[in-house]
């Protein structure tokens, strides 16, 4: 996992409005934030603008008639209401390695790829309104992988973390790293536990990044700090429900800890023992396209489609 944010700082002249983002050419885990020194463009996170339109008519002899307002948001595409954003967003990040191969490739070009669409969906989700962004970066299967493609991977998440804390304060981002971190190399242990300690009191979005992670491991491992609660007398087992049981899931780092929206990349059916209980009424997309290739048009098709969905709920 890389993170490498390299944003613009902000204009000192008077801000213009925004303009459809260039696309970038598309791993997992890795955002390679590229300075443009060409476009003018406020903070990656500022806060949205809404602009109003007033529209006043008046008729001869008649007293002004003041119209309804018309509020127009230009920080969203043509059909996206801000009003049915989800707030948390999902996404298995699939494809990195297939997409290298087909063009032959090294594997880690597929993952500086992939750091690029992430790059791009992290921006886009921190401009158009979503609160949280939950990717799977390295799943607990992954450490069955190539030693020498582990060892890239948490190279490129150490060294991400080292250069880019002072972006995540800038831009208020709060980064969470979630997953059976005592498996990760002690140094990197103790840069995530540094930086989400930093990042702790950024509000305006909030990165969760799964690294050794599984769904089924975050549900046994809040049954066992439940049956240590019962065991020191700290709560009944007969208490236990599925409030207390979401109370020890690692996604408690959240305000938002259900996803509404979760995205799977490269054409795959399946989510792949990511988040099994807080995927339980989440609506679900399958992208067809390898996650290096998805870019702001892959990730409009699925809020266009998320928002023509009617949640039920189980109702």
């Amino acid at each position: 996992m890389l993170f490498s944010l390299h944003f613009s700082p902000p204009p000192v002249i008077a801000p213009l409005p925004f303009k459809p983002l260039s696309h970038v050419p598309h791993y997992h885990h890795t955002l390679n934030m590229l300075p443009s020194t060409h476009v003018l463009k406020p903070p990656l996170c500022s806060t949205m603008e809404h602009f109003t339109l007033n529209h006043h008519g008046k008729g001869g002899g008649e007293e002004e008639e003041e119209e309804e307002e018309e509020e127009v948001d230009q920080t969203l595409p043509l059909g996206l209401r801000r009003e049915a954003m989800p707030r948390h967003v999902a996404v298995i990040m699939d494809g990195n390695r297939r997409w290298a191969r087909s063009r032959d490739l090294p594997v880690r070009s597929g993952y500086e790829a992939g750091a690029r669409s992430l790059r791009t969906i992290v921006e886009l989700c921190c401009k158009w309104g979503i609160k949280v962004l939950s990717v799977f970066a390295f799943s607990s299967d992954n450490w069955f992988r190539p030693k020498v493609e582990v060892e890239l991977l948490m190279s490129l998440f150490e060294r991400g973390m080292q250069e880019d804390t002072s972006i995540f304060l800038r831009e208020n981002i709060r980064i969470s790293v979630i997953g059976d971190l005592a498996k990760l190399p002690e140094a990197l242990q103790e840069l995530i536990l540094n930086l989400e300690e930093t990042t702790k009191n950024n509000t305006h979005f909030q990165l969760i990044v799964a690294v050794s992670y599984s769904g089924q491991y975050d549900v046994v491992q809040a049954c066992q700090r439940l049956a240590l609660k019962a065991k020191h007398g700290l709560v009944e087992p007969g208490d236990i429900d599925t409030s207390l049981i979401e109370q020890e899931l690692e996604t408690n780092c959240s305000e938002f800890p259900h996803p509404d929206l979760l995205i799977r990349t490269s054409g795959e059916f399946r989510i792949s023992n990511f988040m099994l209980w807080q995927l339980a009424y989440t609506e679900l997309f399958f992208a067809q396209s390898l996650w290096p290739d998805f870019g702001e048009a892959e990730l409009l098709k699925a809020l266009l489609a998320f928002q023509q969905r009617r949640r039920r709920y189980g109702g």
